[in-house]
């Protein structure tokens, strides 16, 4: 593999964020699902709070209806699908058929479930297709700075929603040691200072979750 391209590497991180975004929302949705089914409360507004996305939902109803498969909203799990096929169309060359694949078949599978009246089994094939579009990149994709590109997108955005979501300390920490080396070897850009704070912030005796996002997100600009 020759120099890449700063557009490559703009669509390789993007790639990775938006693969992992679609990865773990669509676990959280997974989980909250049938609580919403059996419970009548507004429980999807706490949901929408936690992610910092906006509550356009006019019901429970409304948003296991929408949320998953709208494509005209922009945080929807579908238009999240859509940018990381977008990214991955572009780098077809770069990550080869395989990969690309498995994201065309996670929007097939989107496309099921958004026609099923039991959404979730097509749901976990998309999660199913994201794991082995992870898998490909390991086995198949020979430069490192390619892989490494992808999954310091990739834990990223992982920490920036944790964070968002308030998990423990131990689960954030783990992320955190596992994205430092990848932004090292990535060969982009990226804040020094912010990666640095990034690291203390976690290891305070109370986590300022606020400032974990603010950092995070100030690692690549």
């Amino acid at each position: 593999m020759g120099i890449i391209s700063v557009e490559q590497v703009d669509h390789l991180y993007w790639l990775g964020r938006y693969t992992e975004r679609v990865y773990s929302t669509l676990k959280l949705f997974a989980k909250s699902y049938d609580i919403m089914i059996d419970d009548s409360s507004d429980i999807y507004t706490n949901y929408c709070k936690s992610l910092d996305i906006p509550d356009i939902y006019k019901s429970q109803e409304d948003f296991l209806n929408r949320y998953p498969f709208d494509e005209t909203i922009m945080d929807s799990i579908i238009s999240n699908l859509n940018r990381a096929y977008d990214n991955a169309i572009v780098l077809r060359e770069t990550i080869g058929s395989d990969a690309l694949s498995y994201i065309q078949m996670a929007i097939y599978a989107m496309n099921n479930a958004a026609r099923s009246d039991s959404p979730l089994i097509e749901l976990q094939q998309i999660t199913d297709d994201i794991l082995s579009f992870w898998g490909s990149v390991d086995d198949q994709i020979d430069a490192e700075q390619i892989r490494n590109i992808i999954k310091a997108g990739k834990r990223i955005e992982r920490i920036d929603l944790y964070a968002r979501l308030k998990i423990d300390r131990k689960d954030i920490e783990r992320e955190v040691k596992r994205m430092i080396p990848r932004v090292l070897r990535s060969g982009i850009k990226y804040n020094e200072a912010a990666l640095s704070r990034v690291s203390t912030l976690i290891n305070e005796a109370d986590i300022d979750y606020s400032k974990v996002i603010y950092s995070v997100e100030a690692i690549i600009a």
